[in-house]
């Protein structure tokens, strides 16, 4: 061999762009172009970046395979580094050609280490190699592989990654959104949906415990509940642990999400077969238009951000249409975004409100899911009567049922430090603070 090590710089245009977008069949392709080459894998790093895009490397013993992605041009960017005359980059060559479905690529071998530039040191490499070989565990010889494949939320600004062991346990694209479930590291396994962090098993008591105890403790005496959304089933699960609900209507339009729901996140769709529950997959703004008068004693409002399937959902006529199928006495519970990285969905949710329900009769209360943008999200508590979320609340009543459910999350002085809002997040409900769109 003329040199110590094979370069090749490798660009593959015409891929598909679905491959190119998805982490877990990148990662897979390239670890299993390195061991087609008979290379040795010692690790995999990939990062997809929402919306767009994959980096990621593969270290094997004899140096590495190296990707960048970017599927809206149909086009991968690859390094192919081998050192030795073991292993043929060539094979990966032709194997991510293959996997990538590229109509053609273009390529570029350098010689790196020319051994005629070179000088040898006299180290004596068979030696250190027979002692090292004899110092080891036999079962320590071969390198064991580990992975860092990531799945990242991101949008211009900010990001939030999260490790995962590396398969995608669900993945279905529905006639509205594309729905999808990791196992990560660091929360358990994890539903997204559009590449956006939905629920994790670790952190999901804090929304599903705040969205539904905080009414139901204050309001007293519920007996039909209706959720628009919550495909995971999580506010299902808490809205039933209260002995006086008779029914749940629960209205999602996503069948995939509840699907994956019960497939893989057990605990957190553990309700969906308690016969107070009636599923419907329907479009939940359809259904509310047609609900009949004063009918709910509580509506929660479950939805993704405002945008696709749940765009309708942050519409005037959509709370006009929640406000009339509410008893008199009713609430309306609804996840109204960060109030510092949603800042504008977040001012026009509740000026929104208030203009049906009234200005004194619109509440803002906090919690904090570490895997939603900025950590803090709000909630709004919207009374059509004179119920309020601090005054009617019975605190040795909600001390005993956090108690008795062994609640992670909620209590009374969380429910009451819930509505303590920042300074803030006053002012912007005040219209104090110049939100940019």
């Amino acid at each position: 061999m003329s040199a110590l090590g094979r370069h090749i710089l490798v660009e593959f245009y015409g891929c598909a762009a679905n491959v190119l977008n998805d982490v877990v069949q990148v990662e897979q392709s390239m670890v299993n172009a390195a061991k087609a080459a008979d290379a040795t894998v010692i690790n995999s790093t990939f990062h997809h970046f929402s919306p767009f895009g994959i980096s990621g490397v593969v270290v094997i013993q004899e140096s590495h395979l190296a990707i960048h992605t970017w599927p809206e041009y149909q086009y991968a960017a690859v390094d192919l580094f081998t050192c030795g005359e073991e292993v043929n980059p060539w094979v990966a060559y032709d194997f991510l050609k293959e996997a990538f479905k590229a109509e053609h690529g273009s390529s570029m071998e350098l010689k790196r280490g020319q051994l005629h530039l070179l000088d040898k040191s006299d180290i004596k490499l068979a030696d250190m190699r027979n002692n090292m070989a004899e110092s080891q565990n036999p079962a320590e010889k071969v390198p064991k592989q580990t992975r860092n494949v990531w799945f990242t939320d991101k949008d211009e600004n900010t990001a939030l990654s999260l490790r995962h062991k590396g398969e995608r346990l669900y993945r279905k694209q529905s006639p509205y959104q594309l729905v999808e479930i990791y196992d990560t590291i660091a929360y358990g396994k994890m539903l997204s949906i559009d590449n956006m962090v939905m629920t994790t098993e670790k952190d999901e008591y804090g929304y599903h415990e705040m969205i539904t105890h905080v009414p139901m403790l204050t309001h007293g005496n519920i007996k039909h509940a209706l959720v628009i959304g919550g495909g995971d089933g999580g506010s299902v699960r808490e809205i039933l642990r209260h002995e006086s609900v008779e029914k749940v209507t629960m209205v999602e339009i996503d069948e995939c999400v509840i699907e994956a729901s019960k497939l893989h996140l057990p605990n957190i769709s553990a309700a969906f077969d308690n016969p107070k529950l009636d599923l419907q997959i329907k479009d939940g703004i359809q259904f509310l238009a047609d609900a009949p008068n004063e009918i709910y004693d509580l509506i929660i409002v479950d939805s993704t951000d405002p945008y696709g399937p749940a765009e309708g959902l942050f519409s005037i006529d959509f709370y006009k249409n929640a406000y009339r199928a509410l008893k008199p006495n009713g609430i309306l519970v609804t996840q109204s975004e960060s109030p510092r990285f949603g800042a504008k969905a977040f001012k026009d949710c509740f000026a929104c409100y208030r203009s049906i329900f009234g200005q004194s009769n619109v509440h803002c209360y906090l919690a904090f899911i570490p895997t939603y943008p900025s950590g803090m999200w709000a909630f709004s508590y919207s009374s059509k009567g004179t119920v309020d979320p601090l005054e009617n609340l019975d605190y040795k009543q909600a001390e005993s049922f956090a108690r008795k459910h062994n609640l992670q999350y909620y209590n009374a002085a969380v429910h009451m430090g819930a509505f303590a809002l920042p300074t803030y997040v006053k002012n912007m409900l005040r219209g104090e603070v110049l939100v940019e769109s």
